[in-house]
């Protein structure tokens, strides 16, 4: 890999994280030495960390992660406050009903019946704290499902209380259809 290549790489991967980093994992992924990551951080915070740029490049016990100017701070969270107290889209209205009566369902098996990404609604409606991620021992993909907080808010006390949640959660051509994709994926790979 290059140099310009890795500055590249580093960039994208402190952007699309959303966590801390530490220069050492930095380094083992990129396949660098410790002291080549501190020297593009350095470069990535000095083209960052000015007046006119919303992104800071941020630093603490050599972790680093790509952060908002503070002084945007106010705005942000009026976005999204908004976005949190707004009403649910016809979108996120359907993915919600889908993992309700088919969780713990993946991202990837939801897609699937939609039809469409899915990634901006699961955040979104984790962010509402509508769902929750669950990490399966043995499974890659994260699966997903409804929180106390959903089922509290429709007066419910179980999925199982929701309408026709039997037919709907057991439904066998959904279920075949599933199973064929994913072993039409597992096959193809």
């Amino acid at each position: 890999m290059a140099k310009n290549n890795k500055m590249s790489l580093l960039e994208s991967l402190l952007f699309s994280v959303g966590r801390p980093l530490s220069y050492k994992e930095l380094a083992a992924f990129l396949e660098t030495k410790e002291d080549a990551i501190t020297t593009m951080i350095a470069d990535l915070q000095a083209s960052y960390n000015q007046a006119d740029s919303g992104l800071r490049l941020t630093i603490s016990n050599r972790k680093a992660q790509m952060t908002t100017d503070p002084d945007n701070g106010q705005v942000l969270n009026d976005y999204f406050k908004a976005e949190l107290s707004g009403e649910l889209t016809r979108a996120s209205l359907e993915t919600l009903t889908i993992i309700a009566y088919r969780q713990p369902i993946s991202r990837e098996e939801l897609e699937q019946i939609r039809g469409v990404n899915c990634s901006l609604i699961i955040r979104n409606l984790m962010i509402r704290g509508l769902i929750e991620a669950q990490e399966a021992e043995g499974d890659l993909a994260t699966k997903y499902s409804v929180t106390i907080d959903f089922l509290r808010h429709l007066g419910l006390s179980s999925v199982q209380d929701l309408p026709n949640y039997e037919k709907l959660n057991s439904d066998e051509n959904l279920t075949q259809l599933l199973e064929a994709n994913v072993h039409d994926n597992k096959a193809s790979e």
